[in-house]
């Protein structure tokens, strides 16, 4: 047993020795890259044929279904339910009243601790709109700085959604541009939508809200996408584009071009995050009371103050059994 435990033990250092010199040898010697370009060029015009890949074709779809639903439902919410935003920074308060907590920075950076100036807020305050360009399939060419005029914008969700082989109408496609200079929604007078009427069109809204992030994280897991690290520029396919549109470097070395990143679904579909007032709350949100407070996302605190029942994952976002400000 002694002589068989002896044979195996220098069989297995031989083994790992042998690969080992293996890899060194193979690391060193000198790869001649003249043979394996038309290889590599072969499979990178080969790999087009893969996408779209069939079975994500009805989650992309679902999403583009989704994102419908939720601008509709949100459109009609608004006409109800007020929605409050700062005129120097992306405050955001869903109520009659803006709260009088001094957490505005102002739209420089400039200043802090100050209050917020409150305006009636409409539909991008709530869902956010991000932009990318149009391109008709994941593996065209880099788009290059001079030709960013070239390209269309489309939001970036469908433009996923397209790289994934959702059939998308034109009027849906580029509708999101008319959205905002069309839209007002505080300036109408509220329209008269019977309370189970509202509290469908709020639940079906957070439901297609949920379904919308879900589908874009599966799609996310599939098909690359890029975000720029310091001013938030989203891309879809497989590196970003060379656009020197960052201002972050602008009079830097960098000369306006973007560190990318992969993008998350909070990229694609920002949750825009709002103060959450509690039954036990005082009506207005006072800055002595920031700490007891909790927050919630712009849809789901407008779906929720019409009605519809919150998933138990924003509880704890929500400090919905937290305790009351101290009363001075």
């Amino acid at each position: 047993m002694a002589s068989l435990g002896r044979r195996a033990g220098s069989y297995i250092c031989s083994e790992l020795c042998g690969t080992a010199l293996n890899q060194r040898r193979y690391s060193t010697s000198r790869v001649d890259w003249k043979q394996l370009r038309p290889m590599i060029l072969k499979r990178i015009k080969n790999r087009s044929k893969e996408y779209p890949i069939k079975r994500m074709i009805p989650v992309a779809e679902e999403v583009v279904r989704a994102r419908e639903v939720v601008y509709e439902g949100v459109s009609r919410l608004l006409k109800v339910v007020l929605v409050q935003s700062c005129k120097f920074c992306p405050e955001v308060h869903i109520g009659a009243t803006g709260h009088q907590m001094k957490t505005c920075y102002g739209f420089k950076l400039m200043i802090k601790d100050r209050p917020h100036e409150w305006d009636p807020g409409n539909l991008n305050d709530i869902l956010v709109p991000v932009q990318a360009f149009h391109q008709k399939n994941m593996f065209e060419n880099e788009i290059k700085h001079d030709q960013r005029f070239d390209f269309t914008c489309v939001p970036a969700v469908l433009e996923l959604c397209h790289h994934a082989g959702a059939d998308i109408p034109d009027e849906i496609l580029y509708k999101s541009e008319r959205i905002s200079t069309t839209l007002k929604t505080n300036n109408q007078q509220p329209a008269p939508i019977l309370p189970d009427e509202l509290r469908y069109i709020g639940q079906r809204t957070l439901d297609a809200w949920e379904s919308l992030r879900l589908g874009v994280t599966k799609l996310l897991l599939v098909y690359p996408s890029k975000v720029c690290k310091h001013c938030s520029e989203v891309h879809i396919g497989q590196s970003g584009h060379k656009a020197r549109m960052c201002g972050v470097f602008k009079f830097e070395g960098w000369k306006g071009m973007h560190k990318w990143d992969k993008a998350g679904v909070d990229d694609l579909v920002p949750q825009k995050i709002v103060w959450h007032r509690r039954p036990h709350d005082p009506p207005i949100l006072v800055d002595g009371g920031r700490d007891y407070y909790g927050h919630a996302p712009a849809v789901i605190e407008l779906c929720m103050q019409v009605g519809a029942v919150v998933p138990l994952k924003y509880h704890c976002m929500m400090k919905t059994h937290g305790l009351a400000p101290p009363v001075r």
